[in-house]
């Protein structure tokens, strides 16, 4: 309570209602005209004089400060003005490059995505159990102060055995920087590669958010072709020839966004231009872990014996996106200096949870998980493109993807998306941005859906939906 007569005086003081050098009632008189027990009055005097409000006289009362400026401010108004009604009293930056589009969530509407898992397949019970079982150790406090910039040295050394069990990479723990996703290390990776004017190579349809992330740097774009075997290399060749670039940027195991996989001999000729041109490979494998008819294809950074891959991925996309918790794979030097970008836009991880995963990881539960869900989601991607085959011949044209989470869908060139996306609408179906898939304006007229994210009624039901909105146009 004396919290609030506090506030109540700050208030009156700041609108000058009570000017410098105005008498305050004694503790004794406002106790009992406001019925409430003198210590609390004595208690809102203290307060004031200790935040410097108002300042006692021996023998002569509490006064308001006489030296206390006024605050400029608008017009006295009748009601209050929260912070988010009010307008903004100074100039600030904008990056359009950040800006997107926010859809809101509305009752009854399904959601295209790109791609995501789902959620409610989680074995949350089973991380729930393994977080409360660290978080009961006597000595788990040692965990809880300021941690190593490079994330939990168990997670580390697990994640390198892992990784190197899984993918085939020559790496140990000097070579892992934990991070909070495959975004924070795309990144770091471009804050310590790239300077303004730099060039950088991506596909002429790529991951949008990296696109960002480099621009941010105000480097040059060069986009090279996408086809069925993935980035065309022997173009990069040719730019290499003409001039210098900094680095190539590459989703190569389910490209971004049409999914293909990069060809084998793609891959050898991308490693040994790197070499030849000393520049960095980005390298996101975002989804590495789901394949329908094959076993993975290792990553060029196992075939990378002149250190010249960054190797980026996550777990947020295998068991959940709410798990923030991804790596940065690269050479101990290029590791050592991330990690000290890394400490001013984020201190460190979060220490228990990367023990959760490093137990999840350990015991073998992530690779239960994996097969698990590789089921249902092979599942759902077989039904949604039997679906899409059977409703749409004639408007819409694909292929199955081999893995992955998403189908790059092709609209026949006489219709428009933005056109679907009104019509869908009606039936409260969210396109959401689908300009997005086409940063470099070649109207491709393709978009990226998601399927894993699906039950099997949820897939009939979004079919049903894209059909009526077909219909229409």
């Amino acid at each position: 309570m004396y919290l609030q007569l506090a506030n109540q005086f700050i208030g009156l003081i700041k609108d000058r209602k009570l000017p410098p050098k105005t008498k305050l009632p004694g503790s004794r008189v406002l106790s009992e005209l406001l019925q409430v027990h003198r210590k609390t009055i004595v208690a809102c005097y203290d307060e004031l004089q200790l935040q410097g409000w108002v300042e006692s006289v021996p023998k002569k009362g509490t006064f308001v400060n006489a030296n206390l400026p006024e605050l400029l401010q608008q017009e006295f108004m009748e009601k209050p003005v929260f912070l988010s009604d009010k307008t903004i009293g100074f100039e600030f930056y904008k990056d359009q490059n950040l800006a997107r589009k926010s859809i809101e969530n509305k009752e009854g509407f399904l959601y295209l995505n790109d791609g995501i898992s789902d959620a409610r397949l989680t074995p949350t019970e089973d991380i729930a159990r393994t977080y409360r079982r660290i978080c009961s150790k006597k000595e788990i406090y040692k965990e809880m102060s300021y941690g190593s910039l490079f994330g939990n040295e168990k997670l580390r050394i697990t994640l390198a055995d892992y990784l190197h069990k899984t993918r085939g990479l020559p790496i140990h723990k000097d070579n892992v920087l934990i991070t909070r996703g495959s975004q924070m290390g795309i990144y770091l990776a471009s804050k310590l590669l790239l300077n303004e004017g730099d060039n950088v190579v991506v596909g002429q349809t790529n991951y949008g958010s990296a696109d960002t992330s480099f621009l941010q740097r105000t480097i040059n774009l060069i986009r090279v072709s996408v086809d069925e075997d993935g980035l065309m290399t022997d173009e990069i060749e040719q730019i290499c020839k003409k001039k210098s670039i900094k680095a190539v940027y590459v989703t190569s195991h389910h490209h971004h966004p049409t999914t293909v996989t990069l060809s084998a001999e793609r891959r050898i000729h991308l490693l040994n231009l790197s070499k030849k041109y000393h520049f960095a490979i980005i390298e996101d494998d975002y989804d590495y872990d789901f394949n329908y008819q094959h076993s993975p294809i290792l990553p060029l950074a196992s075939h990378d014996t002149n250190g010249n891959v960054i190797y980026i991925g996550s777990v947020c996309k295998t068991v959940a996106p709410v798990f923030r918790i991804g790596y940065l794979i690269a050479p101990k030097e290029f590791v050592i200096e991330a990690s000290n970008q890394r400490r001013f836009i984020d201190r460190q991880g979060d220490a228990l949870l990367e023990l959760t995963f490093e137990d999840f990881i350990k015991s073998g539960d992530l690779d239960r998980h994996i097969k698990k869900v590789m089921k249902v989601y092979k599942a759902r991607r077989d039904l949604f493109c039997q679906l899409l085959k059977e409703q749409f011949e004639g408007v819409f044209s694909f292929e199955i993807p081999k893995g992955g989470m998403a189908v790059w869908l092709h609209l026949h060139k006489k219709y428009s998306w933005n056109t679907v996306a009104e019509i869908a609408q009606k039936h409260q179906l969210e396109i959401g941005e689908w300009q997005r898939y086409d940063a470099a304006k070649i109207h491709h007229n393709c978009i990226r859906i998601g399927f894993a994210s699906y039950t099997i009624d949820e897939i009939y039901e979004l079919i049903n939906r894209l059909k009526l909105t077909i219909d229409e146009l």
